[in-house]
């Protein structure tokens, strides 16, 4: 498994306006099409006006394949257009698992045998 970690220096001031037109519209689209969201944060110490949103994926590929199925989607196209200005840079990393992070996220995926 792997996790992207996507970062979104916003114009100052802006945070508030790009999560909630996240909460209101972009979550809607974007959720069903990437999979598994790990986290979507704003910052409060250290650089302000960033949003950070980590997505896991099985391997490349499957990223590969999602991303594109999200940037053909036109609802994703019509947000993402709404939001871009309040963009001022985004940066992406790829984050590979420590070994033990597979057994936690197995354990976590497994069916519970609690009623």
């Amino acid at each position: 498994m792997i996790v992207e970690e996507r970062i979104y220096t916003l114009q100052a001031g802006q945070a508030a306006a790009y999560l909630a037109a996240y909460e209101a519209e972009g979550l809607a689209i974007q959720k069903p099409i990437l999979g598994r969201m790990v986290g979507y944060y704003s910052t409060e110490f250290g650089p302000l006006n960033q949003v950070v949103h980590l997505w896991a994926y099985e391997d490349l590929a499957e990223r590969a394949e999602r991303r594109a199925r999200l940037l053909a989607d036109p609802a994703w196209k019509t947000y993402a257009a709404k939001v871009r200005p309040m963009v001022l840079r985004q940066e992406n990393k790829l984050l590979l698992p420590a070994p033990f992070m597979e057994v936690l996220w197995q354990a976590q995926d497994a069916p519970s045998s609690t009623p």
